[in-house]
């Protein structure tokens, strides 16, 4: 790695429209990392749909180094927490790729999603970590992350996602 990348800090912006190629590139990499390849079925036009909605409901944050090279992104969303009666932000995706580790970009992800926290007086930022990714966890915990391990998170997708939405079908005797 050249020693120019250490020389301009990461740059944050939100995500635009000519973005979507590298975000596409950025998450497969991130599936590829996490050992979930197979599970990747975005394409690149269903990101811009998301991201470039007229009134999107997931938005994209990238960081840049030097000369605009894109070092990585995170993709989020607002949440809504009944019990603090607040917003929050989840990050659903955060991904800084090996080569520009450690040069500030992730924290600068991080921060910029604080920043919007604080400026829009959210209650929280979450994320979930795979609990074998150990130096994204001590990573996060130095950044003043709890990890809520009393949790568990719960998934309904694919074939049982059809099931479950069926039981909400309305059931009526036969009128016939």
């Amino acid at each position: 790695m050249e020693d120019h990348h250490h020389t301009v800090p990461p740059l944050v912006r939100p995500a635009i429209a000519d973005d979507v190629g590298h975000i596409h590139a950025l998450i497969a990499e991130l599936a590829e990392f996490e050992h979930l390849s197979e599970a990747m079925q975005a394409g690149a036009e269903d990101l811009a749909a998301a991201l470039f909605a007229p009134q999107p409901r997931v938005f994209c944050d990238m960081v840049e180094g030097q000369g605009g090279r894109v070092m990585g992104c995170s993709v989020w969303f607002y949440t809504y927490s009944t019990f603090r009666g607040r917003h929050g932000i989840w990050i659903e995706d955060l991904f800084v790729r090996p080569a520009f580790r450690r040069l500030g970009a992730g924290r600068a992800l991080l921060a910029e999603a604080a920043r919007r926290c604080v400026a829009e007086n959210m209650g929280r930022l979450e994320w979930s970590v795979l609990d074998w990714n150990k130096d994204a966890i001590a990573f996060y915990k130095a950044e003043g992350a709890t990890m809520m391990e009393e949790w568990t998170t719960c998934r309904v997708e694919s074939a049982a996602l059809w099931r479950l939405a069926d039981k909400a079908r309305p059931r009526h005797a036969d009128r016939g």
